[in-house]
């Protein structure tokens, strides 16, 4: 019988190789072929030898004293096996080959790094054997399913449910319904006439169907609906599941204060889509958007945070000297704070023949889950943030070719430089400045886009799909009129208040913290704050920053409080 799939070690230092071989056969040899080869050249007869199995990981031995020779053949095999995860392997003490590892990770040549085994049972280097396993697994999808979903892929709800469950961490397998699975599935399942999507929870002992559920039904089926405490006062509501959001709902539930976040869709917001993140402290080799953030999500309920799911705030009052958010299900939730994360949505490109074809070949944010139905076509990304970058260099492991479209005549003020040159490096992408996209057809699926050059006016109509990343709309209409906002509705915060012509005002003598809104007690944090940094860890710090000032202000309320009791009465 095949292996599940090879682990392929390959350098032709014969003691690294056979450390490294024999460490990997130790505790993977049962469930994969482990190839070791001296040179790349002898990998494909070892493959055949093995059965063919697909590569999982290429571990390639970097010399110490010429470690670009060991890249070139990572590169050339990678090349041959483009889902396998790359991994220099190099000496512990081996500094002089670092530079060229971390450039080759900068230009996306290589996926990660890792110090070879000294000694048996090191598990060090076994942890992070592990993390590329994983990396590939989650590339490749596959193992468990906790639900099946039978759709038609270009159905635009069907599209937005993948997306939310790929976003949520939760495992899914997906099936056409004119495929063989697809078909297999919906005979044993016994359903005369399907409406589709059909979902079915495998989890669940009595493993229930859902035929085209809405959000509520999901949640409730999910157990994520359950009805809050009408009687309870938190101590901070954090609206919004974000890094910002997220960040604060870890801290708020540490240091012991009662805490419920609301979250309308996903955990992690825009930053959850992101296929990579690589500037983010203490992941030097980069972490998934929907890693980081599901590993959030779980820190803060272990914490004590309260989630509560597919509802959202749709008003914001004073009652009682609480404040009242007012819910899309009809509740209300008291609370002594306010931390709105709302994050921020993706600009509509205000194209109406485009909108109509949202979810069938036109795609807002990174849409991380249809990345694999990309192979063989063109991709055009449409953006110049790092958002846009990040989905153009996940999209070109699948995509035939990428064309990043930006308005401006670079991406250097937009972009981090690392991204710019990853983006640059990849021989499928091309960055076409001062373009924009400007139409588009399609009957069941986008056709053709339109796109203007700038300079020239001059208009192309050209084959592709379409990813739009274009900046940021904040989700504030639901608060117009309640908190002072800034022309493009992101919230004003601090000194800002203080403006002239600032409506509503800032209402007490002393002054706004840096944080708070103009009602007193509400605070904003990330991407919907007027003038935040759009970086994931300047979120997760204010975030954490707000809870410092929650902490602040509910010492004042209950000093003043104490005061007010002291006072004689009528006095």
């Amino acid at each position: 019988m095949s292996a599940h799939a090879a682990l392929v070690v390959v350098t032709g230092d014969d003691a690294l190789r056979a450390t490294t071989t024999r460490e990997l056969t130790r505790r993977y040899g049962t469930d994969y072929a482990i190839v070791s080869c001296a040179s790349a050249e002898g990998v494909p007869a070892a493959l055949e030898d093995s059965g063919r199995p697909p590569v999982a990981v290429l571990y390639g031995g970097l010399a110490d004293d010429d470690p670009e020779e060991g890249l070139g053949v990572l590169r050339r095999l990678h090349a041959a096996h483009p889902e396998a995860v790359a991994v220099a392997l190099v000496r512990w003490g081996a500094w002089e080959t670092t530079r060229p590892i971390f450039e080759a990770l900068t230009l996306g040549e290589l996926d990660r790094w890792l110090i070879a085994p000294e000694e048996p049972l090191d598990e060090a280097f076994h942890r992070q054997v592990a993390e590329h396993l994983e990396e590939w697994a989650s590339r490749r999808g596959g193992g468990f399913e906790a639900f099946r979903m039978i759709g038609h892929r270009w159905s635009p709800r069907t599209q937005y449910l993948r997306d939310q469950f790929s976003r949520n961490g939760v495992p899914l397998g997906f099936y056409e319904p004119d495929s063989e699975e697809g078909r297999s599935l919906l005979q044993g399942l016994e359903l005369d006439a399907p409406r589709f999507p059909v979902v079915v929870l495998r989890f669940k002992p009595d493993r229930p169907v859902l035929q085209d559920p809405t959000d509520v039904e999901l949640a409730e089926a999910l157990g994520l609906f359950t009805p809050l405490d009408p009687a309870a006062v938190y101590d901070v509501v954090v609206v919004g599941a974000g890094p910002a959001g997220l960040g604060a709902s870890v801290y708020a539930a540490s240091e012991g204060l009662s805490t419920l976040v609301l979250e309308a869709e996903a955990v992690g917001g825009q930053a959850g889509t992101s296929s990579k993140i690589r500037n983010y402290p203490g992941f030097p080799t980069g972490i998934s958007g929907s890693r980081l953030t599901f590993s959030s999500y779980q820190q803060a309920w272990a914490f004590g945070s309260t989630f509560h799911f597919m509802r959202w705030a749709q008003g914001l009052r004073q009652e009682g000297g609480l404040h009242v958010l007012d819910l899309s299900d009809g509740t209300s939730v008291r609370s002594r704070t306010v931390i709105l994360s709302l994050g921020a949505s993706w600009r509509r490109l205000g194209v109406p023949e485009l909108e109509a074809l949202v979810g069938r070949g036109v795609f807002y944010g990174a849409a991380v889950s249809e990345a694999p139905a990309m192979r063989g076509r063109h991709v055009f990304v449409v953006g110049g943030g790092n958002s846009a970058g990040q989905a153009a260099v996940h999209l070109s492991r699948y995509a035939e070719q990428v064309t990043v479209l930006v308005r401006r005549p670079s991406l250097t003020d937009t972009m981090s430089d690392y991204l710019i040159r990853e983006l640059e490096a990849l021989p499928n992408v091309t960055i076409r400045p001062r373009a924009q996209v400007v139409g588009g057809a399609g009957t069941e699926f986008l056709e053709h886009v339109v796109v203007r050059d700038l300079d020239t006016g001059e208009e192309t109509r050209e084959p592709g799909v379409l990813f739009l990343l274009i900046g940021s709309q904040p989700r504030t209409d639901w608060l117009a009129g309640t908190l002072a906002r800034d022309r493009w509705g992101f919230l004003l915060t601090g000194q800002a208040l203080l403006e002239p012509d600032v409506a509503p005002a800032w209402p007490l003598e002393r002054p706004p913290a840096l944080l708070e809104t103009s009602v007193p007690g509400v605070f904003a944090a990330g991407d919907v704050r007027a003038g935040s940094v759009k970086r994931v860890a300047s979120s997760v710090g204010e975030g954490a920053l707000a809870v410092t000032l929650v902490h602040a202000h509910l010492a004042a309320a209950r000093a003043a409080a104490a005061e007010a009791a002291r006072q004689p009465a009528g006095g």
